[in-house]
């Protein structure tokens, strides 16, 4: 059962709570029992929710502030009732709550400015409460990766959060927020939801086994990176001349949708103005013609991606996002195309030096120049080639939601074959040059953009490209066979320890990965596979229990090294 829009988020130790207060025959049928209420009718009646079980039975939310914040908030009216499974199963059902208050993108949404952390003296290592949570996130995790996503149920879920809960209230907020989105990703792939990422799960499991590992043996500024903050502080940034460069649009497999705006001030700095809230795709559709809740001005998300703005009293996020607080004032003002100043010298940036920005940690955006040659066919569908300077650039969707234009979009721009466009996309480090397409200037019409999840292409908008002008699709390098390694590290997020107990060909791809130059890699999967097939045995000959953190630990170095290897690979590809 995925996590039901129609119903209210839920804080992470709610859920933890009530699985942990059921009986442990209860437990066993607490997935079955999600099963059961996944037809439900769900209906709201002011700050109530309500569930019908059967006929005679209700099962009630109670959510004020629109969220499902204590263990009380959930009521049911079942005979067994309060220590029922009908009250575990709908919380461990419903979206997770940030249970931090109100998130950046919702207080933007709003108009309500997040309060600025106060600022404590954090110890250069890290406590024994946060000792302790680490260690729980690293079991419960590991319990995870033991079970894979199959056999990662509510109950094995709510352990998670459970420990997630745990380590925010220490101050773990990064490996916090990252075990709640593992959760998610784990209910979005048990409910086969046609949104869900195995790459995206990799990496939020990757990041919370990291952080759990290394927070005990951290200190200074390498435990406060591991820390993290609950939120981002927005701090005055005074007045802001920015002109709009495109809107992309935001759905979230944890039910939050509606889009973002990207501006950039004369100085190639990049701002957004986001409207993000919970819904799905319908929400995200509408939001580019919401207005944007900033000062006074009345223009949406749309026209702010065409126009500019004037802000005084602004309040910025580290990350770049504009806070809609009382004190901010805003009007409309002119905008500029993206071959005229100041937006023209986004793309006059080197690519180089734009690709060793997304690789450092800063913003992940491309601006580049490319013509279209073609598609290429993956596993995931049809690619976008294009030709940027003397390597061959893989374009894919934001989205694959069917609501949301880019798979069309992306079909209709290969017909365009031979035009030469500038693009806005976002970096997917990988061994070979690859990039999700955001935004592109129009195959027809100069001087008009196309915002590639917002505005629909239609056959009449592509140029009359005559068959001897066509150009034959560039083949694609040979890559190094890290996929070897990645395949395995991505086997064991999806089917568990046992998918991996059995050697199968591993001497042969190790020895491949050596003969490629990759001899570490070579090693690393060896040992994973040995982890994950060792089983000891008792005096009698009976055999133990695995040893998940063994197998954790192995798993995590060769994540780990394929990420490190893809962004090294991703360089290099980059340079042609």
């Amino acid at each position: 059962m995925s996590p039901s829009p129609e119903l209210p988020p839920v804080a992470p130790s709610v859920t933890a709570e009530l699985v942990a207060a059921l009986t442990p025959r209860l437990r066993k049928r607490l997935d079955a029992g999600m099963a059961k209420l996944a037809d439900r009718p769900v209906v709201r009646e002011g700050d109530v929710v309500r569930i019908a079980i059967d006929d005679d039975t209700d099962l009630e939310l109670h959510v004020p502030d629109g969220t499902v914040a204590s263990v009380d908030a959930v009521r049911c009216g079942c005979l067994l009732a309060p220590d029922c499974l009908h009250r575990a199963a709908i919380a461990s059902a419903a979206p997770v709550a940030d249970d931090t208050g109100i998130s950046s993108d919702t207080a933007t949404s709003t108009g309500e400015e997040p309060a600025a952390e106060q600022r404590t003296v954090e110890p250069e290592t890290a406590g024994p409460d946060q000792r302790a949570a680490a260690r729980a996130l690293l079991s419960a995790a590991a319990a995870v990766l033991e079970a894979g996503t199959d056999g990662a149920g509510a109950v094995l879920q709510a352990e998670l959060l459970r420990a997630a809960h745990a380590a925010r209230l220490a101050g773990l907020h990064r490996a916090a927020a990252s075990a709640v989105s593992v959760v998610t990703a784990l209910r979005a792939a048990r409910a086969a939801d046609p949104d869900y990422r195995l790459d995206d799960l990799v990496a939020r499991l990757r990041d919370v086994l990291s952080v759990a590992h290394r927070v005990p043996d951290a200190t200074g500024a390498e435990l406060a990176g591991l820390r993290g903050t609950a939120r981002q502080p927005y701090r005055p940034d005074g007045s802001l001349r920015l002109y709009g460069l495109f809107c992309e649009p935001v759905l979230t497999a944890s039910g939050y949708a509606g889009a973002v705006t990207w501006t950039a001030d004369a100085g190639g700095r990049l701002y957004q103005v986001s409207d993000v809230a919970p819904g799905g795709a319908g929400r995200a559709l509408g939001a580019a013609d919401r207005a944007v809740r900033i000062g006074d001005t009345a223009l949406t998300h749309r026209q702010l991606s065409r126009a500019g703005l004037a802000v005084s009293g602004a309040t910025v996020s580290p990350s770049g996002r504009l806070g809609a607080g009382a004190g901010v004032r805003a009007v409309a003002a002119a905008g500029a195309g993206w071959r005229e100043e100041p937006l023209d010298r986004l793309w006059a940036v080197p690519v180089a030096e734009q690709l060793g920005r997304a690789l450092s940690g800063g913003h992940d955006l491309l601006f580049l120049e490319v013509t279209l040659v073609g598609t290429a066919a993956e596993a995931s569908g049809e690619c976008l080639l294009a030709e940027c300077g003397a390597v061959v650039l893989r374009l894919t969707r934001a989205h694959d939601d069917p609501a949301l234009p880019h798979r069309d979009n992306l079909r209709l721009l290969a017909a365009a074959r031979g035009s030469r466009l500038r693009i806005v996309a976002r970096l997917i480090p990988a061994p070979h040059p690859r990039a999700q397409l955001l935004a592109a200037e129009h195959p027809v019409l100069s001087g008009t953009r196309v915002d590639v999840g917002f505005d629909r292409l239609q056959r009449t908008d592509l140029p009359a490209v005559p068959a001897s002008l066509a150009r034959p699709v560039p083949a694609a390098p040979e890559e190094a066979p890290v996929h070897l390694l990645r395949r395995r590290v991505r086997q064991a997020v999806s089917g568990g320890r046992r998918v991996l107990s059995f050697s199968g060909d591993t001497a042969a791809d190790a020895r491949r990965l050596g003969r490629s130059g990759l001899v570490t890699a070579g090693e690393l999967l060896e040992v994973l596979h040995a982890s994950a097939a060792e089983r000891s045995r008792d005096v009698f000959g009976r055999l133990l229990p695995t040893d998940p953190d063994r197998f954790a630990r192995a798993w995590l170095a060769a994540a780990r090294y394929t990420d490190e290897l893809d962004r090294a690979l991703c360089a290099a590809a980059w340079s042609g």
